[in-house]
C-alpha cells in the first residue's frame, strides 16, 4: 500500500485532464436574483451519481456547481452504511465515475494503492474500497461536497430559478440555483417501503428495514426473521447470523430463487446508451419483463447464509398477519405461525412522489407513466405506471402542459429514472447518464444566454493578425521607388 503511488497517480490524473481541456474558457454568464448570487447547478446528492455528474459539468466549464450531500463526511452512498454486503455486486473491470479517463477509474486507483498483482488476485471489489476510491476520485478532481446538508424544500421562483431550502449542519440556509439535480440515491423517487401490517403491529425497537441502521450485536441469541428475497435480505441475514443470532428465518412470497440476473444482460453500450431513445411501447415492455425477472442474491451471500445449521429460507411463504403477544413477534404464513424477536424487513421501496419533501409544492403537477402511457390489454403494471415520466436529459416533466415550467430545470437522476431512460441506478450506467444530464443543462445555459453571446462576438476585438511590418515594408519600398 502507497500514499506516493496515489499521489503521482492523482499528478498523472490531473495531467491528462489538462491535455484534454480545450477549449478551458469558462462561459457561463453570472447570474444573480434580488441582488443574491445565483447557482448554475446545485446537485442534491453527493454519491457516486452527483459526483459523476459534477465531473462531467466541470468538464464542460460548468464551475458554478454546488453538491449537498445529507450524510456526515465520509459516508456518502451505501457504502459504509446500510449496504451490509462483502463486496460490490459488479464485476471488478466496471467504469463509470471515470468518465473514459483510464487513470481516474478504479483499476488505477487499486493498483496504485495495493498493486498490479493485487488486483490481478482481486475478485470482486470490497464496498469499502469502493467508497475510499470515491473519495479519493472526489479529492483528486476538487469536487467540494457540503456535508450534513439536508434539502427539505425546492421552491420555484420568477427568473427561472429555484430557491432550495436546505438544513445545514443543523441551521436553516436558503440557496438559489438555475438548474438542480437530484442524485437522491436507489429511494430518491419515493421512500423505503414498510408494510402497514408491521408498522401498526409491532414497536418500532422490534424491527428494522435493511436500509436503516441495525445494531446486529444486540442480534446475538436471538431469533430473527427476515422478510423478502431480494440481494439485502440475503446481506441482512448474513449478517444476523454472523452476529451470533439463535436462528435467522427467511420468508419469501416468491416459490423459487431466480437464478440469473438480468442486470448483466442489460449491461452493454447499446442499452444503456439509447434505452431512453426508444418508443413508450418498447420502454414499457422491456422494463415490464426485466422487474418480472427478478434479481437473484449474490451467490456468495447466498452461501454466507447457507453455511449456517441456523439459517432457514422459506420460499412461497408470503406474511399473511403480524402480532405482538407478550413480547413476542408472531408471523404467520400458510404454512402457521412462528415467533421471533426481532424482524428485519427487506421489503425495498415504493416509487411515489409524494413522500420526498423536497417535491411537495408541486408533486401533484409532475407527471408520470400513467399520465402519458395506457399499455396494451394485459400489460398493466402498477409499479410501473407510478415511474416519474422524464425527457431524455433526465428533466421531470408536466402533467398538463404550460402548469409548471420549471421542471425543464429539474432532474432526476435516481431510480425514478428507470422505466424513462434505462440503467440509471448503477455504476455502469454513469458515463451515458452523465452526458445526457449534462448536454441538457448545457443546452439550456447557452440558450439562455444566446443574446449576450451574440452582442460579445460584436464586441470581440482581440487581435490575432498584425499586418504592420507588412504594411511599413509596402510604404517603404514605395518610398524608395519614389
Amino acid at each position: 500500500m502507497t500514499k506516493d503511488g496515489l499521489e503521482e497517480l492523482a499528478a498523472r490524473v490531473r495531467f491528462e485532464l489538462d491535455c484534454v481541456a480545450y477549449p478551458a474558457r469558462e462561459w457561463v454568464k453570472p447570474r444573480s436574483h434580488d441582488g443574491a448570487a445565483v447557482l448554475d447547478v446545485l446537485i442534491v446528492g453527493g454519491g457516486q451519481n452527483g459526483l459523476a455528474l459534477a465531473t462531467r459539468l466541470l468538464r464542460e466549464r460548468v464551475t458554478n456547481v454546488r453538491v449537498l450531500d445529507k450524510a456526515p463526511a465520509g459516508l456518502s452512498g451505501p457504502w459504509l452504511t446500510y449496504a451490509r454486503m462483502h463486496t460490490l455486486r459488479t464485476p471488478k473491470h466496471v467504469s463509470g465515475p471515470e468518465l473514459g479517463l483510464a487513470s481516474l477509474s478504479i483499476r488505477a486507483w487499486y493498483e496504485a494503492k495495493f498493486g498490479s498483482e493485487a488486483w490481478a488476485r482481486l475478485g470482486k471489489i470490497p464496498r469499502e474500497h469502493w467508497q475510499d476510491y470515491l473519495g479519493w476520485l472526489q479529492a483528486t478532481l476538487g469536487i467540494d461536497v457540503t456535508h450534513e446538508a439536508e434539502v427539505v424544500d425546492i421552491e420555484p421562483l420568477d427568473g427561472d430559478v429555484f430557491a432550495v431550502h436546505a438544513v445545514i449542519g443543523g441551521n436553516r440556509e436558503r440557496l438559489l440555483a438555475r438548474h438542480v439535480v437530484l442524485a437522491t440515491g436507489i429511494e430518491g423517487a419515493g421512500a423505503w417501503q414498510v408494510p402497514a401490517m408491521i408498522a401498526e403491529a409491532l414497536p418500532k425497537e422490534r424491527y428494522a428495514h435493511t436500509a436503516e441502521a441495525i445494531d446486529f450485536a444486540s442480534l446475538a441469541g436471538k431469533r430473527v426473521a427476515v422478510l423478502g428475497a431480494g440481494a439485502s435480505a440475503f446481506d441482512n441475514a448474513a449478517m444476523a447470523l454472523e452476529a451470533g443470532a439463535a436462528a435467522v428465518e427467511l420468508f419469501a412470497r416468491r416459490r423459487s430463487l431466480p437464478k440469473v440476473n438480468p442486470n448483466r444482460y442489460i449491461e452493454f453500450a447499446g442499452y444503456i446508451r439509447h434505452f431512453g431513445d426508444l418508443d413508450d411501447g418498447d420502454k414499457w415492455r422491456f422494463m415490464r419483463r426485466f422487474f418480472a425477472m427478478n434479481q437473484p442474491p449474490p451467490q456468495d451471500t447466498f452461501e454466507r447464509c447457507a453455511r449456517f445449521a441456523t439459517f432457514e429460507l422459506h420460499l412461497g411463504s408470503p406474511v399473511e398477519s403480524v402480532a405482538f403477544n407478550g413480547g413476542n413477534i408472531g408471523l404467520t404464513t400458510p404454512a402457521g405461525t412462528s415467533s421471533f424477536d426481532f424482524l428485519i424487513v427487506g421489503t425495498g421501496f415504493v416509487i411515489d412522489l409524494t413522500a420526498r419533501p423536497e417535491l411537495a409544492r408541486f408533486a401533484d403537477r409532475i407527471a408520470l407513466w400513467s399520465d402519458r402511457f395506457t399499455p396494451p390489454p394485459g400489460e398493466e403494471s402498477a409499479l410501473l405506471a407510478a415511474y416519474p415520466y422524464l425527457s431524455g436529459a433526465f428533466q421531470f416533466t408536466e402533467k398538463e402542459a404550460g402548469t409548471a415550467p420549471f421542471l425543464q430545470r429539474l432532474y432526476c437522476h435516481s431510480h425514478g429514472a428507470m422505466l424513462s431512460l434505462g440503467a440509471t441506478a448503477g455504476i455502469s450506467q454513469l458515463k451515458f447518464s452523465t452526458d445526457r444530464i449534462a448536454f441538457g443543462i448545457t443546452r439550456q445555459l447557452f440558450r439562455d444566454d444566446v443574446g449576450s453571446f451574440l452582442a460579445g462576438l460584436d464586441r470581440y476585438d482581440e487581435v490575432e493578425l498584425d499586418l504592420s511590418a507588412y504594411e511599413a515594408s509596402r510604404a517603404a519600398r514605395a518610398a524608395k521607388v519614389a
